[in-house]
């Protein structure tokens, strides 16, 4: 497909899309390719579906001559949220940034290619971790507060009697710096960044600069219809096992299927229509399939799916359980989800118990509290939903 389609294919809106033709016009014609910047900030250690459609998008950008600017957000992802209450964005030192941005470039590679002279990765620390106080306060002055209080998440939560905080202001105009700083033509961002984007046209038109294009791209929703995140336990992660990677798309509603297909696909529209006129079952494999062939190739998508047969509907469990051995004989259940590495925190083990998605020894179970005993020549099955298993055992 033309970049023209592709773009029209993958955004929900673009800032400047006149201007935008008489650039591209300009680049082919001149042969200078446009800078595309995207960024992400390293807030949790995955790189899931949701972030790979404005990735598929730069990737079609660099597939018709034109240069990513990737830049890993470890400076703006240690703001976060000071109270705490926003799950979206944790508080994070800079060792959390460190260690979650660890394997960010590997995960994004699989879809981008990052090879020296085919894309430009920076990380903004590198810039702000060299500003001053009176740096800063420039900054600020580049805006205004009543400008930055239309932010939609800032003007609802100043509705509802919320804080706002100012450090939390200053994050649209470190952005807007990012897009001065490496000079970018054009910008992509999910549809909720547009405010953000915005501001980086505003601060480069400041900066003598020639204002960005912005382009952002819809939400990939998560398995369950709300936004993907990891605290919601319904995204699908780049990192993820093609079979782990396989039943989580097979659980995506028939309805979130001709987004997902059109967003996270490579097939034509016509190829969409036909599979999704088929029987939903058929039309959910392909789909999966064609998700897994992207980022692990096409035998492990064969594989995947022939385990999910045989697994699921045929009602068995895989031959391939994973072992793990505790020093603990005794543990609450919540604990013992955690320390077999099925989840994260006892936090999210509560969730996970409460939304009966947990089973010990094929039995659901919901009190985070149970007192499990572990042995040392009996295992206990765990499982989470229908992909997450391990047989644990005492030392």
């Amino acid at each position: 497909m033309d970049l023209n389609t592709l773009v029209q294919r993958f955004t929900s809106d673009i800032v400047g899309e006149e201007q935008f033709q008489k650039m591209l016009a300009k680049s082919d014609a001149e042969s200078t390719p446009l800078r595309v910047k995207f960024g992400i900030d390293p807030t949790f250690t995955d790189v899931h579906l949701g972030h790979s459609v404005p990735i598929r998008l730069l990737r079609a950008f660099q597939d018709h001559g034109h240069l990513p600017v990737l830049i890993i957000g470890d400076g703006t992802a240690r703001l976060g949220d000071p109270t705490g209450r926003n799950e979206q964005r944790p508080p994070l030192t800079v060792d959390d940034v460190a260690s979650n941005s660890a394997t960010y470039l590997e995960q994004i590679g699989s879809i981008l290619d990052l090879s020296e002279g085919k894309c430009e990765v920076r990380y903004n620390s590198e810039w702000f971790e060299n500003m001053n106080f009176f740096d800063a306060l420039k900054l600020a002055s580049q805006s205004t507060a009543a400008r930055l209080l239309e932010r939609d998440d800032f003007k609802k939560r100043m509705q509802q009697n919320q804080a706002v905080h100012l450090h939390e202001m200053i994050y649209p105009l470190m952005q807007g710096y990012d897009s001065v700083i490496v000079e970018s033509d054009v910008e992509l961002g999910g549809n909720d960044q547009l405010f953000n984007l915005h501001m980086g046209r505003q601060m480069q038109e400041r900066a003598g600069q020639r204002p960005q294009i912005c382009m952002t791209t819809p939400l990939l929703l998560g398995t369950d219809g709300r936004k993907m995140s990891k605290t919601y336990g319904n995204h699908v992660g780049l990192n993820a096992e093609p079979a782990d990677m396989y039943g989580k798309v097979m659980s995506l509603s028939d309805e979130g299927m001709p987004l997902w297909f059109q967003l996270a696909t490579s097939l034509t529209d016509s190829e969409i229509s036909q599979a999704l006129a088929g029987h939903p079952r058929q039309a959910k494999d392909r789909l999966a399939q064609e998700i897994v062939e992207q980022i692990h190739g096409a035998e492990a998508a064969s594989v995947a799916a022939e385990g999910f047969v045989q697994q699921f509907a045929k009602n068995q469990l895989p031959d391939d359980i994973a072992k793990c051995v505790l020093q603990k004989k005794s543990l609450s259940l919540a604990a013992l989800l955690k320390e077999s590495g099925l989840v994260n925190s006892t936090s999210e083990a509560r969730r996970m118990l409460k939304g009966g998605a947990v089973k010990l020894n094929s039995e659901v179970q919901s009190d985070p509290n149970l007192v499990v005993e572990l042995q040392s020549d009996e295992a206990v099955l765990l499982q989470i939903g229908k992909r997450r298993l391990v047989n644990v055992v005492c030392d």
